[in-house]
């Protein structure tokens, strides 16, 4: 039977493909090979160190949109019958299911009543307060300082936090009287900090790394020790100015875009590699310490990624153990990046996961519930 012709289920030809169906099955085909390799890069970013292929952790950052598109064409290469390339796609589609939920997971169910989680869970937030700044650069120190307060998590991680800022507002003594322990980390050459306020004695505490710090603390929770790092690994580098440019389309219009582009190529590669050096020497340096720990912060890259996988070791993300729907903690870039993250060893068993939805910072606060095991009923 000629190809060009549409059949019927009895086999009968009912009409000739329309040049537009052929044009469109020759792009499509063409879109499902490029999607193809994309998907395939993904799948193994995670496992390359950003300095041996630096371009690597850029299609990382693209992973939802590509396994989307992977979707899209899978349906429709089923629709027009063609098993093959459906088929293809469909095996692509079913792998990254393992993946998906470092993205999204889905409301299977409501929940009407109050969850009560008992005495034995601790409340834990992670938070860059971008020097307690708004998105767009205003100061809001005591509204932030509010913010904390109200969210009433028994550990708070807080990165890029100006404690000379925090000082002077009048906020800042309700919260010091509800935290009376605290440890910060200087970053070295600024008056930003790491810092650790904590409802339960602080046992002892350090610095891992710095400058961007990584800080620690052990805390006594229980008859039990707790070490929680709080991390914020080198930014990307990606200004308010490029995040403008790129979410409002700017580029199509644009005559320089290359340069804006490959400028910020370049210090997505920089930020990339050292990133990636900075998260292997913290795990170098965490590693011979087998105690219940968990580790937060602004980690600046997304789950699909070398310094996920290599932080993520010995440890699970409560995201993908308890998290709802898709969950993004950046403001900008279409709320398309979760950089954020709250592990915890699998001797706390992650209770609860949520992302306020709040006006201050660029960044989004981040709370977990856990529980120590041999606490259960």
């Amino acid at each position: 039977m000629n190809e060009d012709l549409y059949s019927d289920v009895t086999g009968r030809p009912l009409r000739r493909r329309s040049w537009a169906v052929r044009l469109a099955d020759a792009l499509l085909l063409l879109a499902t090979f490029a999607v193809a390799a994309a998907m395939t890069v993904v799948f193994i970013v995670p496992y390359v160190d950003p300095a041996r292929l630096w371009f690597l952790p850029l299609l990382g950052l693209a992973a939802p949109a590509i396994y989307v598109a992977a979707v899209v064409l899978a349906l429709y290469w089923i629709i027009r019958w063609r098993w093959v390339l459906a088929g293809a796609m469909l095996v692509f589609v079913l792998a990254g299911l393992f993946k998906i939920s470092l993205f999204w997971k889905p409301q299977l169910g409501r929940t009407y009543k109050t969850e009560t989680y008992g005495k034995s869970a601790v409340k834990v937030l992670s938070y860059n307060v971008r020097y307690f700044q708004d998105a767009a650069g205003e100061e809001c120190t005591d509204a932030m300082l509010r913010l904390i307060d109200s969210l009433d998590a028994d550990i708070v991680c807080l990165q890029e936090f100006n404690r000379r800022a925090a000082e002077a507002s009048a906020c800042y003594e309700t919260l010091t009287e509800k935290y009376e322990h605290a440890g910060f980390g200087l970053a070295e050459g600024t008056d930003s900090r790491q810092a650790i306020l904590s409802k339960y004695r602080v046992v002892r505490s350090g610095v891992v790394l710095t400058p961007e710090s990584s800080v620690w603390a052990d805390l006594a929770v229980g008859d039990d020790t707790v070490r929680v790092y709080n991390n914020h690994l080198h930014s990307t580098s990606i200004k308010a100015a490029d995040n403008d440019y790129i979410t409002s389309r700017g580029f199509i219009a644009d005559a320089d875009r290359e340069r804006k582009f490959r400028s910020m190529a370049r210090r997505l590669r920089a930020s990339g590699v050292q990133r990636a050096a900075q998260v292997d020497s913290i795990v170098a340096a965490t590693a011979p310490h087998r105690v219940r720990r968990i580790v937060c912060g602004d980690f600046n890259d997304t789950p699909v990624s070398y310094v996920y996988r290599t932080m993520a070791r010995g440890a699970k993300d409560a995201f993908a153990v308890c998290g709802r729907g898709y969950s993004h903690t950046y403001r900008g870039f279409f709320d398309m990046l979760r950089i954020d993250f709250i592990f915890g060893t699998p001797d706390l068993e992650a209770l609860s996961y949520e992302v306020p939805e709040v006006g201050c910072s660029d960044h989004l606060p981040v709370l977990v519930r856990f529980r120590p095991l041999e606490l259960q009923n």
